[in-house]
């Protein structure tokens, strides 16, 4: 008795995993695995496949479910901080790289005008998954052009559904025109008929479901409208895939939508497995081996091509510094869509099988150079900056007098402008270095001292007087700027006292190794305030939390000084453990407490504690430095200050009426090193 396609699943399952596994290994996207794993069962293992058309169906319903998916994701807001560059260079990059394709299509590979269109279209498209992984391995998740490319890569997924609809019209004009303008006419009924139910109806199904508190229903409705709704836009003439798309996007705006979407992302993965390894079943290795020169060229011209239109749309768009290089090599990569398009080329007989596999090949090949080819966008900036000319600086509020014993604010985002809001109450002389021309005219009308420049100028640095500086602030969330920036004020002033943002712990060492005295990661200083709060809310003496805040500073930035400290670094290591051994503890008092009813000068604290009362809270009001003469009462709140051991013989007197019994050296040692949560 054969299995069928039961055994082909089988199959195809462990090459995906034996694939994924080598992939995660290798540091490389889980699809890239999943592909190579098809390609080896299309080779060596097809004629145990016993119907591949089969798999392909199934690979189908991978299709809608990614794109079911992609539409729950989707979210405007997102959009949001980058919506021009997004919404307008996304488009125009992708009708840039179609031109451009189109080009190589009729002039390198000799193919006529609708399949180098085609052409032109798959390469088009970028990897969403490649980048967000190689963006994660760096730490720079979180910056400007990664925010950039994200935005410009959610266009460039949305575009899909509509290329999908367009490209296989351009085979026969005189035919496809009418077809297409169908096709927009039907599309327009079924999002007029989708926001009318999908609002009304689909959020009341889930709601209702979701009431029976059956996981495995809510799950089964989920997938029963992305799946169901793509199976009415196919009877109703349009593509399967997209009904799964518009299904997703309306109800993302529903208040079920996260759940739908960690509910479906599993089984999305699994039939995406499938089309993934369909995918590679369909490449031709013996193609490869015989084009190799051309596949390599093809690699080349899509790199330099991509790359070049990306940047320069980043500039165009008014991103400056490093950013078009990061953009530029971060998506010239063929992406995993692209693969949903050729399939239908195929499906359509638009584009040949030999076209195909040298666009999967230049995909795989450009999402594998994907990680390294991001790291040149620091030397290549470096070797930029070098031979084009400076910006015109533009300066705002400069002092008369020469700038000296200063401090240069490096960016004025939020970080830059609380750092400047605490200089101004301080009266810090300071300089802000800004080269986003809207954030210059905020500082600009906030009367703040600013150069319009980039950072990693000499002239800049020069006119900024880098060599009569007292410290150098750096908030700029990108890590290769910053990388830049010290670079650059260390080959103008080797020993000027720089405090940096670091976005991870990797960069903790990279900024060490260029020379960084003082180094703040911001989502660790965030994280131990919140802790904070949670240990005060359960009452934990204020000593011991700030005692194991410095403990945990000490584990995370401590690497940063394995190899010792400077005089400079020891100095400020001394100041932090003198803090934490002279703080103010605040002690509640209650009817059990020695010192009720007694006076400040008659318990005769200080004499015989060494520990200092220099606040009393009672009643919501506050009273500093309290009188000899005042009175204790019971719920009065202390605050003292002393060090640890002074304030540990006062609580005891406080409870137990005398002082506590001396500490041999053994016990004190003991008591440093496990602080008692009181």
């Amino acid at each position: 008795m054969e299995l069928g396609i039961a055994a082909d699943i089988a199959i195809i399952l462990v090459a995906a995993l034996a694939g994924g596994l080598v992939a995660q290994r290798l540091g490389q996207p889980l699809i890239l695995g999943y592909i190579v794993a098809g390609i080896l069962v299309g080779t060596f293992l097809r004629d145990t496949i016993s119907d591949v058309h089969d798999i392909e169906l199934l690979a189908e319903i991978g299709v809608a479910l990614l794109l079911f998916a992609l539409g729950l994701e989707f979210s405007l807001k997102e959009l949001r901080p980058v919506r021009q560059i997004a919404l307008i260079g996304a488009p125009l990059q992708m009708l840039l790289t179609i031109g451009y394709g189109y080009g190589i299509g009729v002039g390198v590979l000799g193919l006529g005008w609708n399949e180098a269109i085609w052409f032109g279209a798959l390469i088009s498209l970028s990897s969403t998954m490649v980048l967000l992984k190689t963006l994660a391995a760096q730490g720079v998740i979180g910056t400007l052009a990664s925010r950039v490319m994200i935005g410009m890569l959610i266009v460039q997924d949305l575009a899909v559904v509509p290329m999908m609809i367009i490209l296989p019209t351009l085979g026969n004009l005189q035919q496809g025109l009418p077809d297409l303008g169908l096709a927009v006419l039907r599309a327009a009924l079924f999002l007029g008929a989708m926001v009318v139910i999908g609002t009304r109806l689909m959020p009341w199904l889930l709601r209702v479901v979701a009431s029976w508190q059956s996981r495995e229903l809510f799950l089964v409705a989920v997938v029963t409208l992305g799946v169901g709704v793509g199976y009415g836009t196919f009877l109703f003439g349009l593509s399967f895939a997209f009904g799964a798309f518009v299904a997703g996007m309306v109800l993302s705006e529903s208040d079920y939508s996260h759940q739908a979407l960690s509910d479906v992302i599993p089984l999305r993965d699994v039939f995406g497995i499938l089309f993934f390894v369909s995918v590679g079943m369909l490449l031709e290795p013996g193609y490869i081996m015989r084009n190799i020169g051309l596949v390599l060229l093809i690699v080349v011209l899509v790199f330099i091509g991509k790359a070049t239109i990306f940047a320069g749309l980043a500039r165009i768009f008014g991103y400056g510094n490093a950013a078009p290089f990061v953009i530029g090599l971060g998506l010239f990569q063929v992406g995993e869509f692209s693969f949903v398009l050729a399939r239908v080329g195929l499906a359509e007989q638009a584009i040949s099988e030999d076209l195909y596999s040298l666009v999967l090949a230049t995909a795989l090949i450009t999402m594998i150079l994907t990680p390294l080819m991001s790291q040149l966008a620091t030397p290549l900036y470096g070797l930029w900056r070098r031979y084009v000319p400076r910006e015109e600086l533009t300066t705002f509020n400069l002092p008369q007098e020469e700038l000296h014993d200063h401090v240069i604010v490096v960016g004025y985002g939020r970080v830059g402008r609380a750092a400047t809001s605490v200089m101004r109450r301080v009266g810090l002389r300071f300089v802000v270095v800004e080269l986003d021309q809207r954030v210059v005219e905020r500082c600009k009308a906030e009367e703040c001292p600013v150069i319009y420049g980039d950072a990693t100028s000499e002239v800049v640095l020069e006119v900024v007087r880098v060599h009569h500086a007292r410290l150098m602030l750096i908030t700029l969330p990108e890590a290769i700027t910053t990388q830049l920036v010290v670079r650059r004020v260390r080959d103008m002033h080797s020993s000027l006292h720089i405090v940096a943002r670091a976005a991870d712990g990797e960069q903790l060492y990279a900024l060490k190794q260029l020379g960084v005295h003082e180094v703040v990661q911001p989502e660790l200083e965030a994280g131990l305030e919140l802790v904070r709060q949670v240990l005060i809310h359960y009452a934990i003496a204020p000593t011991d939390i700030q005692r194991f805040s410095e403990a945990v500073h000490q584990e995370l930035y401590a690497p940063l000084y394995e190899d010792g400290y400077s005089d400079d670094q020891s100095t400020r290591f001394l100041y932090r453990m003198a803090r934490r051994s002279l703080e103010i503890e605040w002690i509640l008092l209650d009817e059990t407490s020695s010192i009720i009813n007694q006076s400040l000068r008659d318990s005769a604290i200080r004499k015989r504690t060494g520990a200092s009362i220099v606040a009393v809270l009672r009643d919501e009001v506050l009273m500093p430095n309290p009188d000899p003469d005042h009175v204790f009462s019971e719920q009065d709140t202390l605050a003292v200050l002393g060090t640890d051991d002074q304030r540990r013989a006062l609580s005891h007197l406080i409870e137990h009426g005398v002082l506590p019994p001396a500490e041999d050296d053994e016990t004190r040692h003991r008591n440093e090193l496990i602080p008692e949560i009181r």
